[in-house]
């Protein structure tokens, strides 16, 4: 049976964005540690709070495994000659080797025999090794944010305080940070706060627990959703459902004791979302709802104690949450005294980008791009379209947008409802902001849709145009998101609109605050957007060579694009498929590089392959050209598959490259019609099949 690994590294509290990172890196790091030095192990368990990161690591072998090493030395017929004696090259070897020749073994090889020194290296203790491995893996914990503290040359997220590092019960000994390692643990920083020593993880796990310390992220994560359920109960309410909140409390405590709290009744005549984001955002309190899902004037709170007083600290989490709520209240009767209308002058003075100009010379030119997506897929909506634009961005100078800066949209939604806005005009000031992240949902009408892709593109193509494109080491103004969240609108909604068209649009509007060509942004951002196609589609579960071969074709319109990646997928699931693939690129094998008239004259045709593959060409010529109209790709590839068979036909019986010129060149040119149709749906060429002469 293997032996125990426990390691502690005890810190100021780390934020708790940071400690489920860490966890997961921590398995990985101490996996790849041990794997790369050959000692087995058993499972690999985290542990963590804001103040300790807890490796355990079961069944560790006592010892690496030993390793035996083998270098080939020379042929046994030039290490040896006629009487056996060994040459200069078997010596030479063996004593590079620092062996002597008798020593050496003769081992086969795929041309004959061969010298061979092989060395058998003995595992060293795992104990010794771990001393090593530890203060690797801790150095190669990453964070978001890492700092320098003392006279120390290491990084980590916060101070260390302290290193437990145990194996098989006795202390692995190392340094890290100045801190050397040991066997005590510290129990909760206010109502334990002591050391104690530690024997291995079940006792770690027993005492810690004493210590008013719930190291198991799991444990503390179903203490807190009892806990705030059982106190939601207490006021015949719920607790709103928020996994991420949870999600963050659990790390932001070691010791969670839930408390419910009341506020005044008054505050619920602010908007919902801003007394949520007051509760959530900004103190991380669960809000408390009815059965019909209306908030309720209480909350709950989680405690990183058990506190002796539940009254005081009560009375302290609503005096906090009644400050906030009283700020917003200000705001709130403070930003509605004036329509949302008259606040869009104000947007001159809002610098959007110092060359890009004001937030309302941004609101000018994306309401021209919505209005042309208006004007060609909803001609009804085209005053609904231009009023929302204009107010789209008029709450970023609210004073209630400044205190609770993420509800953006949201207040320009109820502001302009109390401003007596058309609904759909509101819906659209808060929608236009979606997708605002991966799996976001869509705006829900097009309205919201076409202020948001104009937005989004306007944000992409200025960046672009003053050299502010995305990275390896950054994206500040979030241009892949930007660009993602215009194609999920586009392929959620099915909107058939010419990229290129939109983005040409969007440079114009941009003259004059853009330095590079207007052909070069052009073809960056068109390059740009079918690179997070590409990503997009593939991680969707397409294939690769199936998605580039479209998109080498088609990237202007990705509704269309994405039609035809999800046909040409369906049909690589059939047999069919790969023989086509192949006709195709025998195809455009024998077209490459010469020079052929389109121009197909049947009289020179000498076989009736020709013929035969001449007329099918013909007979479904029309059919093809109806269905590719009509967006019907899987008809499209069920016409051309019935090209597979003539084509076949054609290159077992006709010689193309004719010595007779017209001959040669009639044949070139029916394959030229032939090719003209595959390229017309994708670049088969691109398409993963068996190698084809």
């Amino acid at each position: 049976m293997g032996k125990e690994l426990l390691l502690e590294i005890g810190a100021e509290e780390i934020p708790a964005g940071f400690v489920l990172h860490a966890l997961k890196e921590i398995t990985l790091l101490i996996r790849n540690e041990l794997d790369a030095n050959r000692i087995a192990h058993g499972e690999v368990k985290t542990l963590g709070t804001p103040r300790r990161l807890t490796l355990l690591v079961e069944d560790i072998a006592e010892k690496q495994e030993d390793m035996k090493r083998e270098k080939l030395g020379p042929p046994i017929h030039m290490a040896f000659d006629d009487r056996g004696k060994p040459t200069k090259a078997a010596l030479g070897f063996a004593k590079g080797q620092g062996l002597r020749v008798e020593n050496l073994v003769t081992v086969k090889g795929d041309k004959g025999e061969y010298l061979c020194a092989v060395r058998k290296e003995e595992g060293k203790p795992s104990s010794s090794l771990l001393a090593e491995i530890l203060p690797k893996v801790i150095s190669s914990i990453s964070f978001p944010k890492s700092m320098r503290w003392s006279t120390v040359k290491i990084r980590f997220a916060r101070p260390i305080h302290w290193i437990l590092a145990l194996f098989d019960g006795e202390v692995i000994p190392f340094t890290f940070g100045g801190i050397e390692s040991g066997n005590c643990s510290y129990g909760h920083r206010f109502m334990a706060p002591q050391a104690f020593e530690v024997r291995d993880f079940q006792t770690y796990e027993r005492q810690i627990k004493c210590a008013f310390v719930i190291v198991d992220p799991q444990e503390r994560r179903k203490m807190i959703a009892e806990g705030i359920a059982k106190a939601a109960k207490e006021v015949s309410g719920t607790v709103l459902s928020n996994r991420d909140l949870l999600e963050e409390v659990t790390y932001l405590v070691e010791y969670p004791t839930a408390i419910v709290g009341n506020f005044e009744r008054e505050f619920l005549g602010l908007p919902r979302e801003v007394v949520i984001n007051a509760m959530q955002e900004h103190q991380r309190y669960f809000p408390i709802v009815d059965e019909r899902g209306g908030l309720m004037p209480y909350f709950v709170s989680i405690c990183n104690t058990r506190p002796p007083d539940m009254e005081t600290v009560r009375r302290g989490n609503e005096r906090v949450l009644k400050a906030r709520l009283s700020d917003a209240k200000f705001f709130f009767e403070e930003d509605t005294k004036e329509p949302l209308d008259r606040k869009v002058e104000a947007l001159k003075g809002v610098i959007f980008q110092a060359q890009l100009g004001s937030s309302y010379e941004k609101v000018l030119r994306f309401k021209e791009l919505a209005l042309s997506l208006a004007r060609k897929f909803r001609p009804d909506l085209e005053g609904k379209v231009e009023r929302a634009a204009m107010l789209c961005k008029a709450d970023l100078v609210t004073g209630m947008v400044g205190e609770f800066p993420t509800l953006q949209g949201v207040v320009g939604r109820e502001y302009a409802i109390i401003s007596g806005e058309d609904e759909e005009v509101a819906i659209a000031i808060s929608e236009h902001y979606l997708p605002a992240f991966a799996g976001d949902r869509l705006p829900s009408g097009p309205v919201g849709d076409f202020i948001s892709i104009g937005d989004k593109l306007d944000t992409i193509v200025g960046c672009f145009g003053i050299g502010l494109m995305p990275t390896g080491a950054g994206d500040p103004f979030a241009l892949r998101r930007q660009a993602l969240g215009i194609i999920h609108i586009i392929l959620g909604k099915g909107y058939p609109i010419s990229l290129s068209e939109l983005i040409r649009m969007a440079v114009e509007l941009l003259k004059g605050k853009i330095e590079r060509s207007h052909e070069e942004i052009e073809a960056d951002v068109l390059a740009f957007f079918r690179g997070r196609l590409v990503n997009l589609l593939i991680s969707k579960g397409y294939p690769g060579d199936l998605v580039e071969a479209v998109l080498a074709v088609q990237a202007d319109d990705l509704q269309d694009a994405h039609a035809r990646v999800e046909a040409l997928a369906k049909f690589k699931g059939k047999p069919e498929f790969e023989p086509l693939a192949v006709v195709f690129k025998r195809v455009a094998n024998i077209l490459k590089g010469v020079d052929y008239d389109l121009k197909t004259d049947p009289a020179l045709f000498e076989t009736p392959q020709e013929n035969r593959l001449h007329e099918r060409y013909l007979s479904m010529k029309e059919r093809f050209t109806s269905l590719m109209k009509n967006g019907d790709y899987e008809g499209v590839i069920g016409a051309l598959a019935r090209l597979r068979v003539p084509v076949d036909e054609f290159f077992d019986h006709v010689l193309v490259m004719a010595e007779d010129k017209r001959l040669r060149g009639n044949r070139l040119s029916l394959l030229g019609k032939i090719h003209g149709l595959f390229s017309q749906v994708a670049d088969f060429s691109r398409v993963r099949v068996v190698d084809v002469g």
